[in-house]
């Protein structure tokens, strides 16, 4: 009986939360072959969701974005087998770009133009190794069907209104909620997870050493520090609670970059190009763009 409540109640839950809301502002045209072009595995797709628990996400976290996914492109088709099976009979050509994501129903691929008619956001992970890529591949596929946490949810509105209001000694005991399974996650803390795993920082908290202590030992001569091993950045790096991840922390760190696959990526931009629509007749911009006198030979040019 309690099971088959439980089970009632997270799909009404579900069906909430999963509901559209309002009218949808796509501020910019997404081209699907740019995007398809440009995006590489180990991307991480940032979202601005339009169902009620991506308002719920965007309120508390003061951000645009309220979901990511991990583009794993044809991971699945590559593997063979019964995955490839499902993945062409589910998503037939899409099956070579799809990305991973955990939402209300669990953690499931979805092709990637599922998102082209949203307003989206490509974050790179800058210098990541081909092998923590293919292991963050791996475990990102290897978690499909996992269940998502709700509970995480209901806990991050409540921690985000409270962690305020508490002092600053007490925060670091408050900053990890959910469920606490492996096997239930969130969007954000299903990446997160897998970048931490292998080391990549995604946005960790820093702590600085006091600038007067020496990065170097000084008796080691400048011109010898290259036939040395890379010295470890300065400062003590703590990894943040993968549940504490929210999508923003993608766009807003500094290990990331951010891809502009729709116009900048083609290195063909030119904002002279643009007609603008209170413009001028004939006038391609607000100020015309002028192209520079022919120079006149000096033997030509009149004396007073």
């Amino acid at each position: 009986m309690r099971l088959r409540l439980r089970a009632w109640l997270t799909e009404r839950i579900t069906r909430f939360l999963t509901h559209p809301v309002g009218r949808y502002e796509q501020r910019y045209h997404n081209d699907p072959v740019l995007l398809k072009r440009h995006i590489r595995k180990g991307d991480v797709l940032l979202v601005e969701g339009d169902q009620r628990v991506s308002a719920i996400i965007k309120y508390l976290t003061h951000s645009s974005w309220s979901h990511a996914a991990l583009y794993v492109g044809d991971e699945l088709v590559r593997r063979g087998g019964a995955l490839r099976d499902l993945a062409v009979e589910h998503f037939g050509a899409e099956a070579d770009h799809l990305v991973v994501e955990a939402l209300v129903e669990g953690v499931v691929a979805s092709p990637l133009v599922k998102y082209v008619d949203h307003n989206v956001r490509l974050c790179r992970p800058h210098r990541l190794r081909s092998a923590h890529l293919r292991s963050i591949l791996d475990e990102s596929v290897a978690a499909i069907g996992w269940r998502y946490d709700l509970r995480n949810v209901v806990d991050l509105a409540v921690h985000l209104l409270a962690i305020s209001l508490l002092p600053e000694r007490k925060r670091r005991d408050a900053l990890r909620f959910g469920s606490g399974r492996r096997s239930q996650v969130i969007c954000t803390s299903l990446i997160g997870r897998q970048f931490q795993r292998v080391g990549y920082p995604v946005l960790p908290s820093v702590t600085f050493p006091d600038e007067a202590a020496p990065t170097v030992p000084a008796r080691r001569l400048p011109w010898l520090r290259s036939r040395h091993r890379p010295r470890a950045y300065a400062g003590v790096y703590q990894r943040r609670d993968p549940t504490l991840l929210m999508p923003r922390d993608f766009d807003l760190s500094p290990y990331f970059e951010i891809v502009k696959f729709n116009v900048i990526r083609e290195r063909s931009f030119d904002y002279a190009r643009i007609a603008w629509e209170d413009a001028p007749t004939g006038d391609r911009s607000e100020v015309a763009v002028r192209e520079p006198a022919e120079a006149v030979p000096q033997d030509r040019r009149g004396t007073r």
